[in-house]
């Protein structure tokens, strides 16, 4: 594929033509300059033709894509054709592919109008004018641009976009006289060598059996490349092998190992980089049928250096000669089977005829013609025969090696001809006949009229075509001017020149003078500078060299891509080593220095000189040093620096004052003088080489040798991108080297193999000591990726497979260890620690690390041999023995449906296992594939979790609904299938009789429809049950070996582990901090979400992905993904805000969310809705705000929270300030969240400093929760929280210290009993200078003890579980190193929040208002948003959110209460008139948002509240306080489990009802009824809280009642939790029933 090139329009509002881009994301994005009713696109063709096509490609009605509905068409019979007008006003992305998807005949015309271009009347066909060709024609002032192609020649895939020649031809052939007086042509010329190169490759792919290509750096193509992959697409009967070979490795290498072959091509473009590397090849591949087609853009310089190493050498100058002597070089090579070197050169042509791919290979295999055809002359074109007649000379004398390789020549000219029908000479003549001068051209040298100047130009530069030559030197001809296209040459005179000069000089014609001329750009030649040659020649002697003087091409040497992945390594380095950092071959060098810039040749070649140069300077400033004329500062500093030159930071410090002092005293001479000029290597540098593996793969005599054995101060980091689940697709043919062990048989060379995706902190450890030896260091990486989009998450599951399985191990060898006495290598691969002796004869990059001097592997030094073949016998009987196996394996299907990823586990470890018995296996979800699909598979295996009351998980039930369709036609389509069913489920997630029948209801309902439809059970329905000892574990381990035995492979033993699963554990390691891929994936316009590794990163970040699962099932059937959106939450200790704050967080919700926003049980700001394109200006916004969201969610420290309070103004001040100390205290420090989100520097991060201090690398086991409360109100409910602090207060007001608490958490499992709530337990007390260091202390103890294998048992409470809550407080205190005390005593009376005015201490006012479940938003009738953004706007104070999801507005002066109290009034704010039940209650977000939720809750607790209202009023308990709190999952948001009453959402319709919690949040609650519905709930709340009304208690509260009343037992302490539930005596869920 040629290189992308742009032409941009001059106009500023035209669209901008991007050739070779692939796409029209240019036209899309530049439509909106167009006025409404432009017309932008035309179709022509016939109406049924374009009709069809576009309705198929849009899926509607074709007549809607035209302006004004108007088809207009042309009824004349002269062309009945339709023509189509699109305008400016319909432009969408289904236009633009609807256009580019027509594969027929028709032509489409682009018009770039400028914005002077208005039409004043509609197209109308003007058949009457010959010269349009019934074109229609526009009335238009101006037209800019106009491209018209044929999509006839626009292959299927885009890959290549408009680079075809045949395209480019088409353009050329329509840009005729009748078109120009209205359209300007484009400038076609870099088109031309898209041609060239394609129609050579074109040829290469036909005639050949092997074809080498030689690639780019990565990640771009090589030009070639477009055309052999357009070929291969089209499978015609020509299907060579193609091989890529990488920049850096050596591509005769690969050639010779293709020799055998009836004929091989090799094509690159001219790079001494590759052609150096064919040098010490050519000599092998001379005799072998090999063509090397070489593109060169000017310079000849490079190719011409083989010309002697080869047969054949051909030059192309234009497009046509290309193809033709592509032809010919072909025909050469595989007649005479000797190797062709055929280079060409693209000019401005732009016509060429091709030859079809059939004419082309039969002739290439027809018969070599007789020696006698080949005498005389071949068409003309060689003057002579080829017995040595020339001129009239009769004499035959022995062929010459040189004579019977230009008999070969002739002969396949000869047929060549006759093939083509058209003229081709190795020597072609232009000008007068009879003239004095003779330019003998080598290059694009145009042909040109120049009086008594004559031109030949030379095709044929070996063998020389002597005979031919002297043709055309006539009588008349006494100079000739030998021109080539070089640059420079190494040597005075060229071979080429020497050569003809020998020539001439056997002619014995002493007239003639020979002169060699150099151009530089010959397309630029004139006739002028043709005619100042001649003038200088006639005034020179032969002996100098001449010279045309011409500017060179205008070229553009961009630097080399580095891909985004790799650069995570540079930017790396650039952080650990800063501003000394120098890497030696730098892609930012090759725009001053060459392409030659990025080879490791040249880096160490620029190494050696600077570090020659800092030898001088320390020479220079010795010298100085000892010059008595110096000041004494001066002789100071030089001393100094001398003692501390290797230092990186004081070295560069004492430079500085260094020079300056210099300058400022003038020393201009000797040794001062030379230490100015050598100032810049003051500085230690950290000089890295980076390469990519390819350099391995000719490791003896590549550049990385040199520098390897150089013993300089130089890093190499070599990238080894190889994925390990595609190790063995590469080419056997070419093997890399064994860089690791060849550097460390030098002795002195410090080698590490690293892996960032496994393990960053030995990433840093290796670069760092890499940087500090003294000596060369080899750094090999690992970073295995297929391309540039391949997500984060599968390099991280291709380096854990690879250094898992021992096939990239992580070590270090530091030889300067053993001067110390210290073992030389360190082995950091965790995992084959245990299996070094294994590890060790495997053969990989430790072979003989066991050696303190490994020796040298034979492989390495030698050729295969013995070695070689025995393990590629020993691999063909592997191999055979798999194609056996496979052959007898049966493919198995694995099919789930799963909600929680939990039945998608199980089934994909059942499909890896399969894989590892020989098995054909894979694993997909159940929606993924139809009837028709699984009527083709001979085994299927399904695996399904339970949703709700026994319904199908979400990704199986449009497949089920299939199933029960056929079998209500009576359809039994699974006649051949043989299936199995295993289900997963909790046999007391339904504990009543009535409902038993939930269990695994979906496994054996499925189980039962693949019956009736047919199908034949191998094994019985399997059953995992989470009551089981090891969950479904117990019932999976008993049916899986029944599967291996009824698909016959239950002998086979497994010797490979299987791989680990990733864990956020793996995730959080691998993200370098929380950064992960979620850059990129915000670029990532093509999906609505982002990966899932990056979504938990996302967490840590305060923003949750999301869905809308009201639309889920819809979005499904129309097979688009889901309707993402994300969660904001924002970081806000002690839920404290401005009103300028508040009104900005009121923007945000509008401008980027879904109108609302939600005040959290963590006193915080929650959004929802916002889609991924507004993610990063909305998280800026909240900036603005003076806010973030960074920790607001995911394994760290969560947000603080503290008592609202509005009545202790002091005291909530100082335990407001305290909360903000903990949340800052306890905050991630990395850079990524400013990075990702606010743009503050490279997302790489600066890996010095960014390192947690608190968290480390893997952050907590779990979620980290604070809370600070004052008593007498537990409005945050501390005991729910990790940590608590409770305020101990003072006479005076003041907080003196804290009650500390730990262990509390909600969260809980559904069924499973090792989940439960707990209350945190009182530790003690500290006074509060120490609080700070306390809740550290507690923090990293659950941070190094925590659970990290199992999440659902990681959090702090079952930490002081596990451990005991002596030890774990011990543990705590032995951190501290001091004691806690003893606890203070407090009291708590409440945990709800105290609505209405009241006055604080400090005489401000306080207004508590009653927001519903937290949500900010205007409904009919209650326009709450707007009523506080409002009071915002006049409001001096500040807002307080309370952590039961209510607002205080605080801080109110007396002069400011009425008009407060207006606004209050106006938008019914200040309305308390709401039952005590509903001020009372809290639900979380649930549906629709929410990925966890299992049934409704913010939503339908108002509803259910309604009713359970009336119960209390007809009781006369409308005022009394119940805690009624509901949540949609079980994991605790809304902090259900200290509630008097809670629900929890367990399925549609259908919760979990809890009762006993304490009033002011002291108590657990604990379940009554597993599983009710609404009926049963108010079935059961009516005689209760009637029962309640009649015989409580003076001031007993609710949940106090129940239990007295023997509803419930208490709950003590959280492993208590699950005893006794579903009631108790009489009311026992049993016994009710």
């Amino acid at each position: 594929m040629a290189d992308k090139q742009t032409y941009t329009p001059s106009h500023p509002h035209l669209l901008t033509v991007e050739f070779g881009d692939g796409d029209y994301s240019a036209f899309l994005k530049a439509a909106k300059p167009f006025k409404s009713g432009d017309i932008v696109a035309r179709i022509t063709g016939t109406r049924t033709r374009i009709k069809s096509y576009l309705t198929l490609q849009c899926g509607r009605p074709s007549d809607h894509l035209i302006l004004d509905s108007d088809l207009k068409y042309c009824n004349h019979s002269c062309n009945p054709n339709t023509v189509w007008d699109i305008s400016a006003a319909d432009m969408s992305e289904w236009h633009v592919r609807a256009i580019r998807d027509i594969h027929t005949n028709e032509k489409i015309t682009f018009f770039y109008p400028s914005t002077e271009w208005e039409m004043d009347q509609p197209f109308e066909c003007q058949c009457g004018s010959e010269e349009y060709n019934c074109y229609p024609r526009p009335n238009f002032a101006r037209t800019d641009e106009v491209l018209s192609a044929n999509p006839e020649h626009i292959p299927t895939s885009y890959s290549s976009g408009l680079t075809t020649a045949s395209l480019a031809q088409e353009i050329f052939d329509w840009e005729d006289s009748r078109t120009r007086d209205h359209y300007r042509t484009l400038d076609y010329t870099h088109l031309a060598l898209i041609m060239s190169i394609a129609s050579v490759a074109r040829i290469a792919y036909i005639s050949s059996d092997v074809v080498v290509d030689s690639q780019p750096p990565r990640p771009a193509n090589s030009h070639f490349a477009d055309t052999y992959q357009r070929l291969t697409r089209s499978r015609g009967p020509y299907e060579p092998t193609v091989v890529n070979v990488p920049l850096g490795a050596d591509p005769g290498t690969t050639l010779l190992s293709h020799r055998s072959s009836r004929l091989q091509s090799f094509t690159a473009s001219s790079s001494s980089q590759v052609l150096n590397r064919l040098i010490l090849h050519l000599s092998e591949l001379a005799s072998t049928p090999l063509v090397l087609h070489i593109s060169v853009e000017d310079d000849l310089s490079q190719v011409l250096v083989l010309r002697s190493l080869v047969p054949f050498f051909l030059y192309s100058r234009n497009t046509q000669e290309a193809h033709d002597h592509a032809l010919l070089a072909a025909r050469l090579a595989r007649v005479e089977g000797k190797a062709v070197l055929h280079a060409f050169q693209a000019t401005t042509s732009n016509r060429i005829s091709e030859a079809s791919g059939d004419d082309i290979r039969q002739f290439l295999l027809s018969e070599k013609p007789s020696a006698a055809k080949t005498h005389g002359h071949a068409n003309g074109h060689i003057n002579g025969d080829a017995n040595g007649q020339v001129n009239g000379t009769s004499s035959v004398p022995e062929p010459s090696p040189a004579d019977a390789l230009l008999a070969a020549y002739e002969s396949a000219l000869a047929s060549t001809v006759s093939f083509l029908r058209r003229p081709l000479r190795p020597v072609s003549h232009h000008g007068p006949a009879e003239c004095e001068n003779l330019v003998l051209a080598v290059g694009s040298i145009p042909d040109l009229a120049v009086e008594g100047v004559s031109f030949a130009h030379l095709s044929l530069l070996s063998p020389l075509p002597v005979k031919a030559i002297l043709s055309v030197i006539t009588p008349s001809v006494n100079r000739i001017l030998l021109v080539e296209q070089l640059r420079q040459w190494q040597t005075k005179w060229t071979p080429l020149y020497l050569e003809l000069l020998s020539v001439l000089q056997n002619q014995d014609n002493a007239s003639l003078n020979l002169h060699s001329c150099f151009v530089s750009n010959g397309d630029a030649v004139t006739a002028v500078d043709v005619l100042k040659l001649v003038r200088d020649a006639s005034s020179s002697p032969s002996s100098q060299r001449l010279t045309i003087e011409h500017p060179a091409k205008p070229t553009q040497v961009a630097s080399p891509h580095i891909p985004k992945h790799e650069s995570a390594y540079v930017k790396l380095l650039d952080q650990l080593f800063g501003s000394r950092l120098d890497i030696s071959n730098s892609p930012s060098l090759v725009p001053s220095e060459g392409d030659l810039a990025t080879t490791p040749e040249f880096a160490i070649g620029r190494v050696r000189g600077q570090l020659d140069a800092r030898e001088e300077l320390i020479a220079s400033v010795t010298e100085l040093i000892s010059d008595l004329n110096i000041t004494s500062e001066l002789h100071a500093l030089l001393s100094q620096w001398l003692q501390a030159k290797d230092d990186p930071v004081k070295g560069p410090q004492l430079g500085d004052e260094i020079v300056s002092l210099l300058m400022s005293e003038q020393y201009v001479k000797g040794a001062a003088s030379r230490v100015l000029i050598l100032r810049e290597h003051f500085a230690v540098q950290s000089r890295w080489i980076i390469g990519s593996d390819a350099w391995s793969y000719d490791l003896g005599a590549s550049g990385l040798h040199h520098a390897i054995a150089s013993g300089l101060n130089v890093n190499i980091l070599v990238l080894d991108t190889t994925p390990y689940s595609s190790r063995n697709a590469a080419d056997p043919n070419r093997r890399k080297q064994d860089v690791g062990l060849y550097a460390m048989n030098h002795g002195d060379v410090y080698v590490a193999s690293i892996a960032v995706y496994s393990s960053y902190s030995q990433v840093l450890q290796a670069l760092a000591e890499a940087d500090k030896f003294d000596g060369p260091s080899v750094v090999l990486a690992y970073l295995p990726y297929q391309s540039e989009d391949a997500p984060a998450l599968d390099i991280l599951k291709e380096t854990k497979l690879a250094v898992d399985a021992g096939y990239w191990p992580l070590y270090r060898w530091n030889p300067s260890k053993e001067s110390e006495g210290k073992d030389p290598f360190v082995l950091d691969s965790d995992t084959i620690k245990n299996e070094l002796q294994r590890f060790l004869d495997r053969q990989n990059h430790l072979s003989q690390l066991v050696r303190s001097q490994p020796q040298l592997a034979a492989e390495l030094v030698s050729n295969l041999g013995d070695t070689l073949k025995e393990a590629r016998r020993r691999r063909a009987e592997q191999s055979y023995a798999e194609l056996l196996t496979a052959i007898d394996a049966p493919p198995v299907k694995v099919l789930y449906a799963s909600d929680s990823g939990k039945a998608e586990k199980f089934a994909r470890r059942l499909a890896t296992r399969a894989k590892m018995r020989g098995l054909s296996a894979d694993a997909c979800a159940m929606d993924s594939v139809s009837i028709e699909e699984i009527v083709k598979e001979q085994f299927v295996v399904f695996f399904t979790s339970v949703a709700g009351q026994g319904e199908f998980p979400q990704n199986g039930r449009t497949l089920y609904k299939s199933f029960n369709a056929a079998i209500a036609r009576s359809e039994k389509p699974f006649g051949e299938v043989q299936f199995s069913v295993f289900g997963l489920g909790d046999s007391h997630y339904w504990p009543r009789p009535e409902d038993a029948h939930y269990y695994n209801k979906s496994s054996k309902d499925l189980n039962k429809r693949i019956e009736q439809l047919g199908g034949k059970r191998i094994v019985d329905l399997g059953l995992g049950d989470d009551q089981d000892a090891d969950g479904p574990e117990t019932g999976y381990k008993a049916w899986e070996p029944l599967i291996w035995k009824a698909l016959g492979v239950d002998a086979i033993e497994l010797t490979e582990a299987e791989p680990e699963p990733i864990t956020n554990e793996h995730i959080k390691v691998a993200s370098q901090y929380l950064r992960g891929t979620i850059k990129e994936g915000l670029e990532d316009a093509t999906t609505g979400g982002l990966a899932p590794s990056d979504t938990q990163l996302t967490k840590f970040h305060g923003i949750y992905q999301q869905d809308d699962r009201d639309i889920r099932d819809e979005r499904q059937v129309q097979g688009v993904e889901p309707a993402y959106s994300f969660m904001i939450r924002v970081r806000m200790p002690g839920g404290v805000c401005t009103p300028s704050q508040w009104l900005l967080i009121d923007q945000i919700s509008d401008e980027h969310g879904n109108g609302t926003f939600k005040i959290t049980t963590r006193q915080t700001f929650q959004f929802h809705g916002v889609i991924k394109r507004h993610l990063k200006s909305a998280i800026q916004d909240i900036n603005r705000a003076l806010l973030d969201t960074l920790a607001a969610c995911g394994d760290v420290n969560r947000n603080v929270i503290v008592s609202a309070i509005p009545s202790m103004s002091k005291t909530h001040a100082q335990a407001y300030a305290f909360a903000k100390k903990v949340s800052n205290h306890l905050l991630p420090r990395t850079t990524a969240y400013h990075e990702i989100w606010l743009d503050k520097k490279l997302v790489a991060g600066d890996a010095v400093k960014d390192v947690e201090p608190l968290y480390g690398e893997f952050y907590l086991p779990r979620k980290f929760k604070v809370a600070v409360v004052v008593p007498p109100n537990n409005d945050v409910d501390v005991f729910a929280n990790d940590l608590g602090f409770i305020s101990i207060v003072n006479d005076s007001g003041d907080v003196v210290g804290f009650n500390v608490t730990a262990g509390g958490g909600m969260g809980v499992t559904h069924g499973n009993k090792k989940t439960y709530p707990r209350l945190g337990t009182v530790l003690g007390y500290c006074p509060i200078e120490q609080a700070i260091d306390v809740a550290e202390k507690v923090m990293l103890v659950q941070r190094d003890n925590g659970n990290r294998e199992d999440r659902k048992n990681a959090r702090l409470k079952y930490t002081i579980d596990r451990m005991g809550l002596d030890v774990f407080k011990a543990e705590v205190e032995r951190r501290l190193g001091y004691t806690l005390q003893p606890p203070q005593p407090y009291t708590f009376d409440r945990n709800v929040d105290d609505f209405g005015w009241s006055t604080g201490a400090d005489g401000k006012h306080h207004f508590t208002t009653f927001i519903e479940n937290g949500r900010i938003q205007d409904e009919p009738g209650l326009s709450f948003k707007t009523g506080l953004r409002e009071l915002a706007k006049v409001h001096k104070g500040r807002f307080r959110m309370t952590a039961n999801q209510h607002l205080v507005i605080t801080e109110v002066a007396t002069e400011d209460v009425p008009a407060v109290k207006e606004l209050l009034a106006k938008y019914k704010l200040d309305n308390l008139a709401y039952s005590g039940l509903r001020l009372s209650s809290s639900a979380c977000v649930a549906f629709p948002t929410c990925g966890l939720a299992m049934a409704e809750s913010e939503r339908y607790l108002p509803l259910l509240i309604d009713k359970v209202e009336k119960i209390c009023e007809k009781n006369g308990l409308r005022h009394d306080s119940i805690v009624m709190r509901m949540t949609g999952c079980p994991n605790g948001c809304a902090r259900p489990y200290v509630a008097e009453i809670a629900f929890v959402g367990k399925a549609p319709g259908a919760y979990s009802m809890l009762l006993g919690g304490g009033y002011h949040g002291q108590r657990l609650n604990k379940i009554y009824r597993d599983s009710v519905t609404e009926p049963e709930i108010l079935a059961i709340l009516d005689p209760m809280i009637k029962h309640y009304a009649l015989e409580r208690q003076e001031g007993e509260h609710f949940g106090d009642f129940v239990i007295r009343a023997g509803y419930i037992s208490a709950t003590h302490e959280g492993k208590e939790w699950w005893d006794r539930a579903g009631g108790e005596g009489q009311w026992r869920e049993a016994a009710s029933a």
